[in-house]
Order: structure tokens, then sequence, then C-alpha cells
């Protein structure tokens, strides 16, 4: 079935579905792909844009989640370091083995016997449980071979180090193949389409949902199971249906940082501790950037848009400076990234990354299905687990297909003669974009000056990928905004143009478009701002 919006919507409004899922990130779309393949009549809406919510905006691992064994979560580090073979088999497109430096920081250089025995024995626990799948095994390096993987670390405070490994995704990209390959499976997908009430029949079993569209009116879509897969806002599509607005979600912000790779040098990705705190943080080479984070804090702000604070920048910078010798500030941030993430409250636990990640798929008196917390790694188990409860309510008994399903783009996706960095975006999709370049050959032309991005990207966005806006195009299909967020609102202009030649835009909504887009990276910049003084304390200099 074609990805086409339109024909998507003419068929919510008038086709009656098994099952409709609400919510467009990775778990939602993960549903639809489960559901759809078992041969369930499903349907998909996302009341903005795919993964744009926290999907979009994780640390961008495929990963089991070491700090998980100190919490003694083995089952949940076990399943994900499964669910990691699962992607690298399902999509070696997208999915792609990462090593990870662990540089150990002592006062003399020299590791004591007891941490060297606490590491080792975590590492090996690691390996145990499903690192070892990967087909590498951790291994114990000297300080110079650290130095060699990251040349910035302070030799003088560096002792032996780790090095074992995991995987790296782009979160959106990844997200958007998943919600495609629904649609190729018979799924009905749209985004930019809102849930306004939950429907129930004359016996007060949920039957649909009403739903408004942006731009557009609102209808009814029929369904006889409908599953909450919303993240966050779980509580909020639980109270349409409960009456009263329960808390079960306890939104956890996290917030990456991006900088120059010249600034840390780092050939493979690397853990380093926060100084004054229990925590670490990813440092992650990505092409000519580094990315940095993540935090990890309480949030009781707008979940709409939740934002990258000076308190962010501050803990970020605090712990980037404290495990290089460079001097890296805010000046040389750019750009920034905030998510929650939807963990399931536990009364028991003060700080959120105490929180298990676990997810919890919930049925209420009237049958709406809420899958709840989780994360990106593991997002097929928890699909799989939400349509089981969905076929054991519909009384439809098929077993998930998923394990072992090509996600788009995967088959036939190693052809060297195609462009590098479209493969490892598209896998075998990226002869489309390339055909879309030798139609113009002007669209080879980069979309942002600097970043490997062509202006053909944002044509096929918006013909074949459902991309709607210009942050559509250069936040989620591309990964514009994280990357050069300046150089891309100064792209704005030119994206308007390609976008609005396909979608039939008047001057005055490629005018808004481009207002709206440069409008949302000033709030993020001046947002971020750091105050004269943490700058002055971060640098060392006297305030």
């Amino acid at each position: 079935m074609s990805f086409d919006r339109s024909d998507a919507l003419r068929r919510l409004e008038g086709e009656p579905f098994d099952l409709l899922v609400v919510g467009g990130g990775i778990t939602g779309a993960g549903v639809a792909l489960d559901a759809a393949s078992r041969g369930f009549h499903t349907a998909l809406v996302e009341r903005r844009d795919f993964a744009s919510g926290t999907s979009s905006k994780s640390s961008k691992l495929v990963h089991g989640g070491l700090r998980y064994l100190q919490q003694k979560e083995i089952r949940l580090v076990y399943e994900a370091l499964a669910e990691r073979q699962v992607l690298r088999k399902t999509a070696p497109h997208l999915v792609r083995v990462l090593p990870f430096l662990l540089p150990v920081f002592t006062k003399d250089g020299l590791m004591p016997r007891s941490l060297a025995r606490a590491l080792g024995t975590a590492m090996w626990m690691y390996d145990a449980t499903g690192g070892a799948r990967i087909g590498k095994l951790h291994k114990r390096i000297s300080k110079e071979e650290a130095l060699r993987y990251m040349p910035t670390l302070p030799a003088d405070r560096l002792a032996s180090s780790y090095v074992y490994y995991d995987a790296q995704a782009d979160d959106a990209r990844l997200t958007l193949a998943v919600a495609r390959t629904a649609s190729d499976h018979g799924a009905t997908v749209a985004n930019y389409v809102s849930v306004v009430h939950i429907l129930k029949d004359g016996a007060g079993r949920v039957s649909g949902a009403r739903v408004r569209v942006d731009g557009g009116g609102e209808f009814d879509i029929r369904a006889k199971a409908v599953v909450n897969a919303t993240g966050v806002w779980s509580d909020d599509v639980r109270a349409m249906d409960e009456g009263k607005h329960p808390a079960s979600i306890r939104p956890a912000k996290g917030v990456h940082i991006t900088v120059p790779w010249s600034l840390v040098q780092n050939t493979i990705a690397a853990v380093v501790p926060v100084p004054k705190d229990r925590r670490s943080v990813f440092v992650v080479p990505w092409g000519d950037f580094t990315y940095i984070g993540t935090t990890d804090t309480d949030y009781d702000g707008p979940i709409d848009d939740p934002v990258c604070t000076p308190d962010d920048i501050e803990y970020l910078l605090r712990a980037i400076n404290f495990s290089v010798t460079t001097t890296i500030t805010e000046s040389d941030i750019l750009g920034t990234w905030a998510g929650l993430r939807p963990l399931v409250r536990d009364a028991k636990s003060e700080r959120t990354s105490d929180l298990s990640r676990r997810h919890s798929v919930r049925t209420s008196s009237s049958g709406l299905v809420s899958v709840m917390g989780g994360k990106l790694t593991t997002y097929r188990r928890m699909a799989a687990d939400t349509v089981d409860t969905v076929s054991a309510m519909l009384d439809r008994h098929a077993r998930s297909h998923t394990k072992h399903l090509p996600l788009r783009g995967a088959e036939g996706w190693q052809v060297p003669s195609l462009p590098t960095h479209l493969v490892e975006r598209y896998g075998s999709d990226a002869a489309e974009v390339v055909a879309v370049a030798e139609r113009d050959p002007s669209l080879r032309e980069p979309l942002v000056p600097g970043l490997p991005y062509w202006q053909a990207e944002a044509v096929y966005a918006t013909t074949n990928e459902m991309a709607r806006t210009i942050d559509d195009v250069l936040s989620r299909r591309t990964r514009a905004r994280l990357l050069a967020r300046d150089a891309s609102a100064d792209a704005a202009q030119s994206v308007a143009a390609l976008m609005g030649a396909q979608l039939g835009w008047s001057d005055h909504e490629r005018r808004r478009q481009v207002a709206s887009y440069r409008s949302s990276i000033e709030r993020e910049r001046t947002t971020a701002a750091l105050p004269e003084t943490a700058l002055d304390a971060l640098l060392h200099r006297p305030s």
C-alpha cells in the first residue's frame, strides 16, 4: 500500500478496522507493524509527525544499558540485548555496531584493584547477559590505547580502561522505517491526525475514536480495539477513556548537545563520568560531530515541548570538560535536543534514573489497551506483548512475525553503486532518492551547507515519507537541526521552496513555514543560553 497521507485519510474515514493505534512514535509504529503482519486490519494516527516526541530525541543507541546491571535489572538487559540482535538482522542499514570506551580516571593514574575487579565483573556480566551476541567480547586496554581512541582524554588522570560493544541507530529514521513497513503490510497510517474523543458502543466498550485532521475537519474511525501508545501523553488518552486523569507516567527529561568532533576527537563512543553525580553520559561520534548526553531529571513542565535549559547545558559541559583536555563552551554547541522518557511511576524510587525501563501493558474496564514505559531498543517486544493482549481480547490468536521481518530498506540494501551516506539512512530505498536527483541534477546540491544531505531528500521526504513541515524534513527525515541548528535555519527558505513545489503551498504558506521554523530555532537558542556567571565558573575564571 502507498505511504500517501491523502489516501490514508480517505481509508481512515471510510473503512472499519480491527485495531486503531494512537501514537506514531517507535512503540506505536511497532504495534501497527506487528498487528498488520499478523493479518489485523490496522490503522495508526499520530497527532504531530512520526517520532516527533521521545522517539527522535533519544541517545540513538540500540543497547542493553550497562548501568541497568547496577540496578539488578538483569532481565531487562537480557531482553534488550536480544532485541539489539533482532534489529541488526531486520534493519542492518540502520543499526550498526559501535565500540564504547569506558575510560577510568584516578588521582595517580593507577587503577585500584577493587575498582578493576568491579569493572571487570560488570563487563563480563554484560557479555554473559547477551553482549557477546554481537560477536565481540569486552577487553581491557592500556592507557596508551585509550588515548589513541580519544586523544583529548587527560593522560595524567587516565588509567587502563575498557572497550565494549553496542550499537547505534538514527531513532527517527528507524521509527519511519517501522511505520512504512507497517504500511507495506496493509496498515493505514497518517500523521497530523489528533484523537479528540474515545468512542464507545452501547455496552460501554471502546469502539474507535473521533479524530481531528490538521488543517481539516473531524471524523470517526471505527475499530474493534484501540491501543494507546502515546508515551508521555498516555495519561491524557487514558483520561478520555476513564473520565479522570491518572498519574501513571513520571516523565524524565533527557538532553543532548552537539559539538564539533574536532573538540573531542573520539574515534569510538565513550562513557564519561559526571563530577559530583552518580551518573555518566555518552560521548558519541556522528560524522563531523560529536553528541553528548543524556541528562536524567524529573520533569513537571509542559510535555508538548520540553526545552534544553541553562542547567542542562552546564551539566553536560561540566561532564565533558572533566574528561577532555580541550575546553568546550556554550559557543561551541551546534545543536541541542530535549526529550521525555515515559517512565512508569513507582512510589519507591526517588530519582528518575532509578526507575525501571521495563514496559507495562494495561487494559481498562472499557477495553482501551495502553502500553507504557520501555525503551527504544525493546520496542518490538513491547509491540508484540501489546498485540498479544489485543489478540486475546478479539479472540484471534495469531503469533508475532516481527522477529524475522525485514524493515523497509533492509532487503538488498548493500548496493555498491549507491552513495554510502544515502544507503545508511534509506537502505535499498536510496535508489529512489538517487532517481529523484537524476531527474533534476541540481537536487544533488547540499540541503544544508556542510551536512551530508541532498536537496533531493527534501523532495523525497515530501512525496514518499509524508513530511508536511520544514521541521519534519530538517529535524527528522534528515537530522540537520540536531547537527547544525543555525545553518538549518538559514536553509529554511530553500527547503520551503522544495516542499512547496510538491505540496502546492502558496507564497503565504511558504513564508509561514519559514517563520515558524526559524522562530522555534530562536526559542531553542535563547532558552538554553547560559548566564555569564555560569560561563565564568565553567571556564574556571573569576566571575
